[in-house]
């Protein structure tokens, strides 16, 4: 580990003894890695964390004893950890300014604990002696022993040795593909680029033995067009700029002077603007071909919407994506490794080229007796002008030479690069034009080969500019007896079934699909899904399921009854028509009547048992979405719990694509509403997979494992778990997260998990940082975060304590800055939170400054009746102050109480009646006033 370090660190010698860590952008990579790594070693690698290091880890810290909270013995100018090791050695011990730590469990707790500290915790940790103190102690059970010393050696080489590691093959293939474009002037990339040394050891290193063992690869001299000569050191740690190593055998200028940079390519945009803008543009995706056939791709380069091409810059759906990066084929270096099939069609494509009608066909005939599938044979085709041949064959009269150019057409545009060629020289017009044929394999064939070209967004905007899905949508007009089907009506059904895979393709563009609708395709789609041919019901489904990401679709699949038939196949024998029936159903139940469709026609069982498909991951992640969705319904809850569906999904908690995993902790969500649910995920051993969860980098995982946390947690048992796995503490960092789904969700559980947790106060206190946190989340412009947020005040804030730091963070001004708002919701749950804050000093006082008060009288008029409930609880809180009464009098706020008086809502009616009381004991304080003043 000490090698890996040195090598993907930097480091600055203070004095022959003393290192440290250089300020770079790569160290700073690399220590918040490390810090991440040791974040969550103990919730992901309990056992390893609770090994004792032979020799403690020390360094000099910035904590001091009052930074540590419970677990740890503290005195003025010692703090130890509770936990000791087998001979009483404490786990941490701080004497200032040093302190010691000798398992991965305290290491982790300290990070916490220096909360905003910790990169600085983690560099002088880094820069202490450490070589030799990670070796766990031996004990009784030595093979034990020896297999977690090896998991925790390799868990630190993982993280260690992850940061940039170039190999000298790597260097070498962007070396020869940046020398490809040298020269040109100033349309060229560079000047010139070359090596300092001509000589190559056996290794692939170019540099002297003696640094080589620093990592040293080579030396470049490179040339830019718009600046001075770069000398570039390429390294195993990165490359970077040297002191001007200018040929072979220098002595001097091995020194670095610039920032590592993790490639060649990053380091001269950073230094060349000109080549940091033509690599941007006119040469990125040639390199990125050139770099994938060198096989090291997109290492260096990635696609960047700066980089678009021309033809692509246009906005076909807001939603989607470009599915297809550039994949290039690999042409041979020589002509040697080109296989004979290469030079055959080469010469088949000449005589397409120059034949007669007969010899056309003949010769198309000749081609399809190769594999077109190999890709050899594709680009014999594309090499010599074969696509332009092909596709100028359809805009011909012969019938047999267009069957002939559609069948190669179909076959070869399987490949990605011909699709685009095949775009690129206006060829989906051609193609397109050919659905009007009367010739009905002639349209089978067109509409075939539009399914395959139609796999990126600008095939499918063609499609549809040349008027391709009226086109498509008018062959799927077919009313065969499927009982009993003339010669006339296979031929139909074949156009009709190729008309759903062209359909099926075109619909993943947002346009596309309410063109297809806008066509009458909805129907004539409900009226496929009833056949029973599975090549038929794969696209048509395929279809639906793609369009289902609409509103209008999801109405018009429920009304026209096409959810029995989608329920009649998730029984098929078929798995993928089984995964795009799941995945309809997932997308349509949003609706509760749908929901309610599935359940009558019995889908739901069917939906069980292709949970035991578990090795089918994309018919996994279908079923178990679907199961998510029904699950919103409680009716259906009951009756998954009949199917046993509920251990099944705490099973697979783990080991599965997070695309599973998310559908099935959305389900634990939903499942978890119904409380003896809650304790049968905790039999089931499904709290800890949870918690673990928490951890997780993907967001709409974490939106639905904090629900179902929350969920879990109102149950005392399950909340017990949760707070010994720290579940708290991973709930509460989630705040911190960017992402507003996530914040709110995470605020909702923490509502819950401080509501049941044994001791809430103490809880909320021990989170460094949080209250501030809480705080500083009241700024945010996102409505359903202001509410989650307003929700947790009112559970923290319960506690005196706690609420008492609470108004020192500022939570009133805060507060009292929302009470404008028109949301209902927000609304609700800020009027608790200030009437819970009411209980703390002259916060009463503070609110009615802050100006709060005018508009809670007007959130009193809102038609729900948690608003007037909350709000009314909080105008009675704030009535104990004598000012606030006077605003709420002149705001008119009697006429609306009394009329809440007679709520048949008890607690409605006694905040309303207090805060009346309130107002009317002041009025009469003061009529008493001036009538004695009066009668003196």
């Amino acid at each position: 580990m000490g090698i890996s370090l040195t090598r993907a660190a930097q480091w600055t010698m203070v004095s022959s003894s003393t290192a440290k860590l250089a300020s770079t952008p790569m160290n700073e990579s690399l220590l918040k890695e490390i810090l991440h790594f040791v974040e969550h070693f103990s919730s992901q690698h309990p056992q390893e964390a609770e090994h004792v290091f032979e020799e403690p880890l020390q360094w000099s810290t910035t904590l001091v004893p009052s930074d540590f909270k419970t677990d740890y013995d503290i005195s003025d100018s010692d703090v130890q950890s509770h936990e000791r090791d087998s001979e009483g050695h404490p786990l941490l011990q701080l004497s200032p300014p040093t302190v010691y730590v000798r398992s991965f469990s305290q290491l982790s707790k300290l990070l916490h604990l220096a909360d905003d500290k910790k990169l600085a915790e983690v560099r002088a940790c880094l820069e202490g002696k450490f070589e030799s103190n990670l070796h766990p102690k031996q004990s009784n059970h030595q093979h034990s022993s020896i297999t977690h010393r090896l998991n925790v050696f390799v868990l630190l080489v993982t993280v260690y040795s992850h940061p940039i590691m170039l190999n000298p093959k790597a260097v070498k293939n962007e070396v020869e593909i940046l020398q490809m474009f040298c020269g040109g002037g100033d349309k060229g990339l560079l000047k010139s680029l070359r090596y300092t040394s001509d000589f190559q050891f056996s290794n692939g290193y170019r540099a002297p033995l003696w640094r080589q063992v620093q990592g040293d690869i080579c030396y470049l001299v490179i040339e830019p067009c718009d600046t001075e000569t770069l000398y570039i050191t390429c390294s195993t740690a990165g490359s970077f700029l040297n002191g001007g190593i200018k040929q072979e055998g220098e002595e001097n200028g091995y020194e670095r002077t610039s920032d590592a940079y993790e490639d060649l390519v990053t380091l001269l945009k950073s230094r060349s603007p000109h080549f940091a803008d033509k690599i941007n543009q006119t040469y990125r995706v040639l390199i990125v071909c050139l770099i994938k056939k060198a096989e090291v791709a997109l290492v260096y380069f990635r696609k960047t919407s700066a980089g678009a091409l021309p033809g692509e810059l246009f906005s076909e759906s807001s939603t989607e994506s470009e599915e297809e990066e550039e994949q290039p084929y690999r042409h041979p270096e020589t002509n040697t490794d080109l296989p004979s099939e290469y030079w055959q069609i080469q010469k088949l494509v000449k005589y397409l080229k120059d034949g007669d009608q007969i010899v056309t066909v003949d010769t198309l005939c000749a081609m399809m007796d190769f594999n077109l599938m190999q890709e050899s044979c594709q680009m014999a085709i594309q090499d010599t002008g074969g696509l332009k041949v092909l596709l100028n064959l359809l805009d011909t009269d012969e019938h047999k030479c267009k069957i002939g150019s559609l069948k190669i057409l179909r076959t070869i545009s399987h490949n990605s690069q011909i699709r685009r060629v095949i775009v690129d020289m206006k060829g989906v017009q051609s193609i397109v034009k050919i659905l009007d044929s009367p010739v009905k394999e002639l349209k089978a064939l067109a509409a075939e080969t539009i399914a395959n070209v139609a796999k990126f967004r600008r095939a499918r905007r063609n499609v549809r500019l040349y008027g391709g899905i009226n086109k498509l949508v008018s062959l799927l007009d077919c009313l065969p007896n499927f009982a009993s089907l003339t010669p006339s009506q296979e031929e139909d059904i074949e156009v009709a079934c190729c008309g759903a895979l062209a359909l099926w393709s075109c619909s993943r563009s947002t346009k596309n699909k309410k063109a297809i609708r806008k066509a009458g395709g909805i129907p004539l789609l409900g009226r496929l899904l009833k056949s029973p041919l599975q090549k038929m019901l794969i696209p048509v489904v395929g279809t639906l399921q793609e369009c289902a990401s609409e509103e209008s679709y999801r109405n018009d699949i429920q009304t026209l009854g096409m959810i029995k038939d989608l329920v009649r196949n998730l029984s098929s024998d078929n798995d993928e028509l089984q995964m795009h029936c799941a995945s309809a159903i997932f997308k349509c139940a949003e609706d509760k009547q749908t929901r309610d469709l599935v359940r009558k026609y019995k889908g739901l069982q069917p939906l069980v048992s292709l949970l035991h498909k578990a090795d089918n991951k994309q018919l996994l992640a279908a079923a178990t979405g679907a199961i998510w969705k029904c699950s919103i319904s409680q009716e259906n809850v009951t009756k998954f719990q009949e199917y046993k569906a509920l251990e099944i999904l705490v099973n697979l908690l783990t080991d599965q694509p997070e695309e599973v995993l998310v559908n099935v902790v959305g389900a634990l969500g939903e499942f978890a509403q119904i409380p003896a649910n809650k304790a049968a995920i905790r039999e089931f051993g499904g709290i800890k997979p949870l918690v673990k969860l928490l951890t997780s980098p993907n967001q709409a995982l974490l939106v639905n494992v904090t629900k179902a946390v929350g969920a879990c947690a109102t149950n005392k048992d399950n909340m017990v778990i949760i707070d010994q796995l720290d579940g708290i503490r991973l709930v509460w960092s989630l705040l911190k997260t960017p992402s507003a789904d996530v914040q709110s969700s995470a605020a909702w559980a923490l509502c819950a998990c401080i509501e049941n947790a044994e001791d809430a106060g103490e809880t909320a206190r021990s989170l460094i940082g949080g209250f501030q946190l809480i705080v500083k989340l009241l700024s945010s412009t996102n409505n359903e975060v202001l509410a989650s947020i307003c929700a947790a005040i009112c559970k923290i804030a319960k506690d005196e304590e706690n609420l008492a730091i609470l108004t020192d963070f500022g939570v009133v001004p805060s507060l009292a800055k929302l009470t404008n708002t028109t949301h209902d919701r927000l609304r609700h749950h800020l009027a608790d939170a200030i009437a819970q804050c009411c209980m703390w000093g002259s916060n009463r006082a503070s609110f009615g400054e802050a100006g709060a008060v005018a508009p809670l009288v007007r959130n009193l008029k809102s038609k729900e009746g948690s608003v007037q409930r909350s709000t009314a609880m909080a105008l009675y809180q704030l009535s104990r102050n004598p000012n606030n009464c006077i605003t709420m009098h002149e705001k008119e706020v009697v006429q609306p109480l009394i009329h809440m008086m007679g709520s048949d809502d008890e607690e409605l009616q006694e905040a309303a009646a207090g805060c009346v009381r309130s107002i009317r004991l002041l009025y009469m304080a003061n009529r008493n006033a001036e009538l004695f003043t009066f009668r003196n």
